[in-house]
């Protein structure tokens, strides 16, 4: 009897600790053999669900959200169907409420076809306090950072802009509080 216990408990949390491919089931990669040179865009306006502009430029190996200077920023990419992106809702939410000076935590929407109305429907039920994008712009963004394949995937982003860290898959909050003291530390 323990061992099935022992057993049920390992796959659950193995399911529960990865996180949800970004891709549907019908979505196929379109990879070609020809080498044509793709331009990525570099500047993204993300339109957020009470319909603020958020100005971001990728530069290198750095992500300047313009609307916030000097900020530490995680940018999380999220979809409202995949349970390990729920189950970090209210970490989040913590980490904002402690670090309200320092942090903003921008929630990047990757699904096509959700109304604002619904997202905002999400946020209220999960008492979310910060920022969520849901817009076309939340895709190019994705490409422009390398396509995010798995989410939830969260980078965590220093006040000079740098990426300091990245998370794939459920994090517990005690390890991106580590890094956000480290940066404030600075």
């Amino acid at each position: 009897m323990q061992f099935k216990t022992l057993a049920s408990l390992s796959i659950l949390s193995i399911l529960f600790f990865t996180g949800c491919d970004s891709k549907t089931d019908g979505e196929q990669s379109n990879k070609t053999d020809t080498k044509k040179e793709v331009t990525v865009k570099k500047d993204f306006v993300l339109k957020t669900t009470d319909n603020l502009d958020l100005n971001v430029k990728i530069q290198g190996d750095k992500i300047i959200f313009k609307d916030y200077p000097e900020k530490i920023i995680l940018l999380n990419f999220f979809a409202t169907w995949c349970p390990p992106c729920k189950a970090e809702i209210p970490n989040l939410v913590n980490l904002q409420n402690k670090y309200a000076n320092d942090l903003k935590i921008v929630s990047v929407l990757l699904e096509q076809d959700k109304s604002n109305e619904i997202i905002n429907e999400f946020i209220n039920k999960y008492k979310i306090n910060y920022q969520v994008t849901n817009s076309d712009e939340n895709f190019a963004l994705s490409t422009g950072l390398g396509e995010i394949k798995s989410i939830p995937t969260m980078i965590l982003i220093d006040k000079d802009s740098t990426i300091f860290q990245k998370y794939v898959g459920i994090v517990p909050s005690e390890m991106m509080e580590i890094d956000i003291k480290k940066i404030l530390e600075k």
